[in-house]
């Protein structure tokens, strides 16, 4: 891992907009094409007064039109007796800047810069490291690992709903995804698509869901699908279809079932509406010798916004695995410092 993982020092911690129990701290990153600096934000959730020093930190990584708003998930790996944070990647939520584009980069390693930052900075206080991601930020989170899979940096790897494939017919699996690595380079901003607002109306409180959370972080509709970034995403699917070799456990989760994408239906929330489960389960084989494929019956896509049972079970499942593992299948994340 670099040791120059951060352009400048960071921020000190700051109050977050998740309220009491939160806090926020800016990374600051290397000036990009443009010559302007963005910038990722490491969320932590305060441990409880008392709480002893806990030996091991999870890092949460969020999906595409996402941003970590999840507390019940911070206050369960807390309850674990771990130390929680949320790692909101450039362009996205807390960290979107006005000049941005939201949710747009044309090649996902440029991710890798706050990853590193983040994980040299949590790996100071504590001995291992678990990097979860979800749907996107699963993948993202998958090459990662490959990369580092030689510097012991992560533990454990947890993915919840990763996007591993694309969704869709052949010829959006195949033709479409030769014509986007053709044109992503020449036309990246082109928009190729958008995401259905269904799943998100479902979701949110002000349309009756469960769940409160930043429209204009996450709004229903998304933000637009460019050439440049897609084609960074099918590239990255390619090399999950090619097989990785992440060396640390992995463990995949998903819904036991695949719900449609295009429309309103009553079962949003208790089935996969944005990934195919079954591609999920084939390709979670290819990232690495020891993996561990787990089905939550009734899982929303984010399996942790699920219904109650559901996502309870989706926790369960997850502490119960980091639980049983051994310290002999941990990855050595001591090695790097």
């Amino acid at each position: 891992m670099p040791d120059d993982a951060l352009a400048t020092r960071p921020a000190s911690p700051a109050p977050d907009v998740l309220g009491e129990g939160w806090t926020a701290q800016t990374l600051p990153l290397r000036p990009d094409r443009s010559g302007r600096s963005p910038v990722a934000t490491l969320v932590r959730r305060t441990p409880d007064p008392g709480a002893p020093a806990a030996r091991r930190a999870v890092l949460y990584v969020h999906g595409f039109v996402d941003y970590f708003f999840q507390r019940h998930v911070g206050d369960a790996f807390a309850a674990h007796g771990d130390d929680f944070y949320a790692l909101d990647l450039r362009g996205y939520g807390r960290s979107l800047l006005p000049w941005q584009e939201p949710n747009y980069v044309t090649d996902l390693s440029v991710h890798s810069e706050e990853l590193d930052a983040a994980a040299r900075l949590l790996l100071v206080d504590h001995d291992e490291l678990v990097l979860m991601g979800h749907s996107t930020g699963g993948l993202i989170a998958a090459l990662w690992a490959d990369a580092r899979r030689d510097d012991g940096v992560v533990g454990a790897l947890v993915l919840n709903s990763p996007w591993l494939d694309l969704r869709g017919s052949w010829f959006e699996r195949v033709v479409a995804t030769r014509l986007i690595d053709v044109a992503g380079p020449l036309a990246p901003r082109l928009v190729v698509g958008k995401l259905s607002p269904h799943y998100g109306q479902a979701l949110h409180a002000a349309s009756g869901g469960e769940w409160d959370y930043d429209l204009a972080w996450k709004p229903h509709g998304g933000f637009p699908v460019r050439a440049g970034w897609l084609r960074t995403v099918r590239r990255g699917h390619a090399r999950v279809a090619r097989g990785l070799a992440i060396s640390c456990p992995v463990l995949v989760l998903a819904s036991d079932a695949t719900g449609p994408d295009d429309r309103w239906h009553d079962a949003l929330l208790s089935t996969d509406s944005v990934l195919d489960v079954a591609q999920i389960a084939a390709r979670s084989a290819r990232l690495g010798p020891d993996t561990t494929f787990v089905e939550v019956p009734g899982g929303a896509h984010d399996l942790a916004l699920s219904a109650e049972q559901a996502r309870g079970r989706y926790l369960r499942e997850v502490l119960d695995w980091l639980d049983a593992l051994p310290a002999d299948r941990l990855g050595d994340s001591l090695k790097h410092k």
